[in-house]
């Protein structure tokens, strides 16, 4: 497979004049500095446009389930009403109503395994809060999938702080959530660190994961171009046993560590993308999985129906960021 990852000589030398300050928070505003004002901004609207108690708590549950520090609560929301209480345990607040509740149950499945959010979930979810609903579960996805991200950069980097802000510094005042993960979709694909062909097994991994069937159904012209085929497309499903490079195997297992079991990522998983990506490419990396996990939303909301009934469709994207669809294969 066609590859531009360094040599681990290249790596160790690059690592040995690479300074990180600020733990994974600095190596995302080094390394990805359009990126790391995006999911601030994504952050800062999650906390702004929806009920920051019930988001709060969706926060909090999030950090049980995976063992990952919940996203801050920022200060202009006020004192957190959960402070001292487990999450987990929300079924027996009695200070919840029903249409809370109905949202948390919604929100510990699309945490849990977005694939299985059925359309009871759906359902109960609408009925609580109506149209609103859309931009709550869009929510969901910065507390959930940016916690994860923000933990895994830490475990690479060493820790770091932010002050949590309701306040944006690229995206307007009335952006909505959406208009967040849509900058965050948008600017990730501009590092361009990884070779095409790794991002693209790495994407097929996190779609099938999500089991989101629109990712499932289209395939990157670049990768292509690059050396990928269908073969190794399959192997995404087996591939310790595969023989995909090492480089690509140390990239899956992360993923996979970040979607399951982020809270419980090895010493062993993190050795592995050391030995084989320079930090640039793994702050790369950790945020491609961040962005893929976008799907969550379109799966846990039964909008990712594929364009093709057979086969694959052929895509790529734009130096902008934007994504064309409907290519002919190279």
């Amino acid at each position: 497979m066609p590859s531009q990852q360094p040599s681990q000589q290249q790596r160790q030398a690059h690592d040995q004049t690479t300074s990180v300050s600020g733990g994974g928070r600095g190596a995302v505003l080094r390394f990805a500095p359009a990126a790391a004002t995006a999911l601030d901004d994504a952050e800062a609207i999650a906390w702004r446009r929806v009920d920051p108690d019930l988001l709060d708590l969706v926060a909090r549950l999030v950090s049980a389930i995976h063992h990952v520090p919940a996203l801050a609560r920022p200060a202009e929301c006020g004192a957190s009403p959960w402070q001292g209480r487990d999450a987990a345990e929300w079924r027996s607040f009695s200070d919840l109503s029903a249409g809370q509740k109905s949202a948390l149950a919604f929100a510990e499945q699309f945490t849990l395994d977005v694939s299985s959010v059925d359309d009871a979930l759906r359902q109960g979810l609408l009925a609580a809060l109506g149209e609103k609903a859309a931009e709550f579960a869009q929510a969901v996805y910065v507390v959930d999938v940016l916690a994860r991200a923000r933990f895994v950069l830490d475990r690479l980097f060493g820790p770091s702080s932010a002050t949590a802000t309701t306040k944006t510094r690229a995206l307007k005042p009335d952006a909505n959530v959406w208009n967040g993960i849509e900058e965050i979709i948008r600017v990730i694909p501009g590092l361009q660190g990884l070779d095409a062909v790794m991002t693209e097994l790495v994407r097929l991994r996190g779609a099938r994961a999500h089991q989101c069937r629109f990712c499932k159904s289209v395939r990157s012209r670049s990768a292509m171009v690059a050396g990928a085929n269908d073969d190794m497309f399959a192997a995404v499903d087996f591939y310790r046993t595969s023989d995909l490079p090492d480089a690509v195997k140390a990239a899956l297992a992360v993923t996979d560590a970040f979607i399951w079991t982020p809270g419980r990522l090895s010493d062993e998983e993190i050795a592995g993308l050391e030995k084989h990506f320079t930090p640039a490419q793994r702050v790369e990396l950790i945020l491609d999985v961040a962005r893929n996990a976008s799907n969550k939303f379109a799966v846990s909301m039964a909008a990712d129906g594929a364009n093709v009934s057979e086969g694959y469709e052929v895509y790529d994207v734009k130096p902008d960021g934007s994504i064309v669809y409907g290519l002919t294969a190279p």
